[in-house]
């Protein structure tokens, strides 16, 4: 009786807290906008979904070699609304840039002015396929033709540091993995290498 009781007890804890600053590699996430206001910004009324929007910065994500951290505990401060507002340019929304140091930037054991100096640094340095921005009419690819376009366009890219994802039938993401000290690519991890391949994915046009 007593041994079920410790047990339950033991259950009963809260899982602990993933540690800031304790982590393999970055993974730098873009998000294609016109797939996001489709499948669910449109429906949220999302001001995102209002700008002629392509590639927009979903996050900076500390990753280990096989997982990820998240929601961790940090003795830094939380950044503040003028801060976060000020990612909306490349994230489409301060809310968003909230959200994501929430989950993601926490851990990276930054105070969120160096954070967010990151995710900006590391998306302005990636060049984006300017066929890709350029659309007029929805079109359906191979997802392996997208990570062909970042990868004509980037010469430090390889294609295991890069992978594309779908999702109901789209191009979701490109996430290209980083190292954490130069933000320079390097392989990604086994979970994250997995590409997308459907053949026929859809990507609409920025509007």
């Amino acid at each position: 009786m007593l041994r079920s009781l410790a047990l339950l007890a033991t259950l009963a804890l809260p899982a602990a807290a993933d540690e800031a600053g304790e982590f393999d590699y970055y993974v730098l996430s873009l998000s294609w906008s016109p797939t996001w206001c489709a499948l669910e910004g449109d429906a949220r009324g999302a001001r995102q979904c209002d700008r002629p929007l392509g590639w927009v910065l979903h996050g900076l994500w500390p990753q280990y070699e096989r997982g990820w951290p998240e929601y961790c505990a940090t003795p830094r401060r939380d950044p503040s609304r003028s801060e976060t507002a000020a990612m909306s340019d490349i994230m489409g929304d301060g809310g968003a840039a909230w959200y994501q140091w929430k989950k993601h930037g926490r851990c990276s054991g930054l105070p969120p002015e160096d954070y967010f100096a990151a995710a900006r640094d590391a998306f302005e340095a990636m060049d984006m396929p300017d066929p890709l921005q350029a659309l007029d009419d929805p079109i359906r690819v191979p997802a392996r033709v997208i990570e062909q376009a970042f990868l004509a366009e980037n010469d430090a890219l390889f294609p295991d540091a890069i992978t594309i994802t779908c999702r109901d039938g789209r191009i979701q993401e490109a996430r290209i993995c980083l190292d954490r000290d130069d933000l320079t690519p390097r392989r990604c991890g086994a979970d994250v290498v997995r590409d997308c391949s459907m053949t026929d994915a859809l990507l609409d046009p920025v509007e």
